[in-house]
């Protein structure tokens, strides 16, 4: 495409812009309803992801040792344990600490008081780098010398690993659905617009202006409400970000929960919604222009 014809092109796509004005005010909201719908979804699954993550590291199983085993040979376990695949951490617990953590509540009842800390074993926590290799782990754990018994919430560990599957399953399918459904409903608003130039259109096709040279001002002009609106609906999703977290910060009921601030996700989310915004508005513009050139 020569220079000349770059600006001409242009031009005629920003005209048009302005010439059926509602329409493309139409598109533009279109386009920003849909990316804010995409962007709210994805959204709540990187959050929810997020803190599924949170809890994953938080997940941990306890490895008792031989009630035959010193203090001393049973910390000594610490590097064989540590040196498991898919083992972050083995924090050793002594008798004493475990009856500490274990009298916390209790310190009222009688039956709690005078127990001897020997009644418990010592013990490691330990923690996994990947949840979803829990079971091996444990299994390795079970066949190292020195360690008697291994606790370990395996139904919890693979419900976190469910639903994280399927919190990112399904809104990898909505997010897919809901493009295709923007797609198309950009394609019909825009097709609004190419309708009332049907003619112009035509007569363009019997002076022989080739098909590219017709459809490069449509071209531009959804680019342009693409881009329009990936920019305004980004800044509003960021302001309903806000008002969100604000809101759940200010609740007391909720206030366990911690979003992602939206600064640091700022940078790709602009990024997601341009591109997408661009494809929406072009990709809807060229679907759009397909039948009348067929003159």
């Amino acid at each position: 495409m020569e220079r000349t014809n770059f600006g001409y092109h242009l031009s005629e796509g920003w005209r048009s812009i302005f010439t059926h004005g509602f329409m493309s005010f139409a598109a533009a909201c279109m386009i920003v309803a849909c990316l804010l719908i995409m962007g709210c979804f994805s959204l709540v699954a990187l959050n929810l992801n997020r803190m599924l993550d949170d809890l994953e590291r938080e997940n941990e199983f306890l490895a008792y040792i031989d009630e035959s085993l010193s203090e001393e040979e049973a910390r000594a376990l610490q590097s064989s344990l540590e040196s498991i695949p898919n083992v972050s951490s083995a924090l050793f617990v002594s008798r004493e600490e475990a009856m500490t953590a274990f009298m916390e509540g209790r310190e009222d009842q009688p039956l709690f008081r005078k127990l001897p800390a020997e009644v418990l074993r010592h013990r490691f926590c330990i923690h996994v780098k990947d949840i979803e290799k829990i079971g091996t782990t444990v299994g390795i754990v079970e066949q190292v010398g020195g360690i008697a018994d291994v606790r370990a919430e395996l139904k919890i560990a693979r419900g976190f690993v469910t639903l994280r599957n399927i919190a990112g399953a399904v809104a990898l399918v909505l997010i897919t659905i809901l493009l295709i459904i923007s797609l198309f409903i950009i394609a019909n608003t825009i097709k609004l617009t190419t309708f009332s130039r049907r003619e112009e259109i035509s007569i363009m096709k019997m002076c022989g202006a080739t098909n590219w040279f017709i459809r490069w001002p449509f071209v531009f002009e959804g680019m342009i409400l693409g881009l329009v609106g990936a920019f305004l609906a980004f800044f509003l999703q960021w302001g309903i970000y806000a008002l969100i977290q604000n809101a759940i910060t200010r609740s007391g009921e909720i206030s366990i929960i911690t979003l992602i601030p939206f600064s640091s996700m700022a940078g790709r989310v602009l990024k997601t919604f341009a591109a997408t915004g661009f494809v929406i508005g072009t990709g809807g513009s060229l679907l759009a222009i397909r039948r009348f050139l067929q003159v």
